[in-house]
């Protein structure tokens, strides 16, 4: 454990160390007031021009559930369907039109930056996945594991759940962690194999 972190141990652990990827869930559900409370803990990710694009879609239904397992890779169908709650994790490329509202320091930013649709895409893209990214964080601080996944029909999923103008980064099966939930760790690669200094 290093002291150059202020976060304590147990926090160190419960968000990094010893959070895991579950891939079996009890039946326990997730709340909606859960979900708000990871909500209002994440929505502080860094994004540019606080552009906010992440957008999340919760399959709750059965029969929502069952149109969303159609699109998963075979080895993500079981899981996702036994998932207490899956959460479609998507970009919205349109996010420019909230911009004058989310950065009042600049509104001019919506048309001098944001007025082609491909640089929307992209830029939409990056951000909502760095939100992404805390949103797991988030659901760990909850108590709870996500199992976020690549493995689907993204055209497939787009065209079910959203419209022209939202795409999906990620499907995250979220829940308390069930029996033989986790798979051996994989190793990680070394602070030398990642870092150079100039």
């Amino acid at each position: 454990m290093s002291d150059a972190l202020v976060l304590d141990a147990a926090a160190q652990d419960l968000l990094f160390r010893e959070a895991r990827t579950a891939n079996t869930f009890t039946d326990e559900p997730v709340t909606d007031e859960q979900i708000q409370a990871i909500y209002d803990l994440v929505k502080y990710a860094p994004t540019a021009f606080n552009q906010q694009p992440l957008r999340v879609v919760l399959v709750r239904s059965a029969e929502a559930r069952e149109r969303l397992v159609a699109h998963m890779a075979d080895g993500n169908k079981a899981k996702t369907a036994a998932a207490p709650l899956v959460a479609i994790l998507a970009a919205d490329h349109e996010f420019h039109e909230e911009l004058p509202a989310q950065f009042p320091a600049f509104p001019q930013a919506k048309d001098l930056f944001f007025s082609e649709r491909p640089v929307r895409e992209s830029s939409s893209s990056f951000n909502a996945a760095l939100q992404a990214g805390y949103f797991v964080v988030g659901i760990r601080a909850a108590g709870l594991a996500a199992g976020p996944m690549t493995g689907y029909d993204a055209a497939g999923i787009n065209k079910e759940f959203l419209d022209g103008d939202h795409s999906v980064l990620t499907v995250v099966n979220i829940g308390k962690p069930g029996a033989d939930a986790w798979y051996p760790r994989n190793p990680r690669l070394s602070f030398d194999e990642v870092v150079t200094t100039v």
